[in-house]
């Protein structure tokens, strides 16, 4: 593989700033693999896996907020373990948001061992992890096709979606959080100029759904102020009146709900999952087998532990929390996440057309043949989709 350059131009400092360090950045992985591996993916043999069956895909197009997730049964995929052990580094941003216990729980568990694969979780945002995951220093990234990943994506380098993370249940108020001022309620919040704390900042796929509730609140995605703050950092500073508003996850937004001074606005479309994994050219190009066996596990996890109720198993839930290094009744107070694998048809089109109207992003949206593949998760449960 070679060095490619680009020359897309974007506003946000921290997007330019990935995409300058992307257009540098050799694609070259750190180790060659079996040879064997490289057929490209939706032109490999895609046989039945044991415990998959109908339900463990959903057809792409079903947009509906009450689709049920795919689901294997617990214990499915089976491992296939690799005849060389590979080790992987994935990145993400955090290690204690709930949306990272599938992958916690997988490495505390022993679920990427039984597929031969040595996997290290690394703490990086998104800017910093592009550049290394399109030159082959990480293999992975758990995030979401932020702005800064399409802008990378539009300067010619091989990354792409392939697995999705959760939606949230319909009882969550996972979202846009905001302090009322003296005469405002739920029902009325000017938004125009408020300062919105987020890890990310602009370009983050949050934009997708603040859009909406801006639109009912006197605001655009343009007209809001952006403050980028560390995990920890985003509920204090909603509290203590460094901003003004504030996008919280599960389960931290339980910590101000029914609070007198504060109102939720809206949060994630339920049924569309936001983020996931994200591969770079060593995992979609250089080693598909062991990019496929990440996912087999990552689904295996989430078929064994993450049901729909995994929230009613105490045992489990303290476990999580300990893992999490999170309180267990803050945890156990806020619905499951809807753990879902798949990726819904249009959401990267839906996402950088919200990036357009932050003004961090330009030209013609890029189309979902460059940015999502799901051709692994369907091989790691044994579906193969007409083409």
């Amino acid at each position: 593989m070679h060095k490619r350059t680009h020359a897309y131009g974007t506003v946000l400092t921290a997007v330019t700033a990935a995409a300058a360090l992307l257009a540098s950045a050799a694609c070259s992985s750190p180790s060659r693999p079996d040879p064997s591996s490289k057929a490209a993916a939706g032109q490999r043999t895609v046989r039945p896996v044991d415990g998959c069956g109908a339900k463990s895909w959903t057809d792409p197009k079903d947009l509906s907020p009450t689709r049920a997730p795919a689901r294997c049964l617990p214990g499915s995929p089976p491992p296939q373990p690799l005849p060389e052990p590979r080790k992987l580094t994935i990145a993400t941003g955090t290690l204690s948001a709930e949306y990272v216990a599938p992958l916690r729980v997988a490495l505390d568990k022993g679920e990427f061992k039984k597929e031969g694969l040595d996997v290290e979780l690394k703490v990086l945002p998104t800017p910093d992890a592009l550049p290394l995951l399109a030159k082959g220093d990480i293999d992975a990234l758990w995030a979401a096709p932020e702005a800064a990943v399409m802008n990378g994506i539009k300067g010619g380098f091989d990354i792409k979606w392939v697995a999705a993370n959760f939606s949230p249940d319909p009882r969550s108020k996972s979202g846009l959080w905001v302090r009322l001022k003296q005469g405002e309620s739920a029902g009325r919040v000017t938004m125009a100029d408020r300062r919105l704390g987020t890890m990310i900042g602009k370009g983050s796929v949050i934009a997708y759904a603040m859009e909406k509730a801006l639109e009912q609140h006197g605001g655009g995605l343009a007209d809001i102020q952006y403050q980028q703050l560390g995990s920890a950092d985003v509920l204090t500073a909603l509290q203590n009146g460094g901003v003004d508003s504030a996008w919280l996850l599960d389960p931290v937004w339980r910590k101000v709900d029914g609070r007198q001074g504060y109102a939720f606005l809206g949060g994630q479309p339920q049924g569309e999952p936001l983020g996931g994994m994200l591969y770079g050219p060593t995992l979609l190009q250089d080693d598909l087998d062991a990019g496929v066996a990440l996912l087999r596990a990552y689904i295996r996890t989430v078929n064994s532990y993450f049901a729909s109720d995994y929230k009613q198993n105490a045992t489990f839930v303290t476990y999580l929390s300990k893992l999490l290094k999170s309180d267990a009744s803050i945890l156990q107070s806020a619905p499951p996440l809807r753990m879902d694998w798949e990726i819904r048809s249009g959401t990267t089109t839906r996402l950088q057309s919200a990036y357009k109207a932050q003004g961090v992003a330009e030209g013609t949206p890029l189309p979902e043949s460059r940015t999502v593949n799901r051709a692994l998760y369907e091989e790691a449960v044994g579906h193969a989709p007409e083409r």
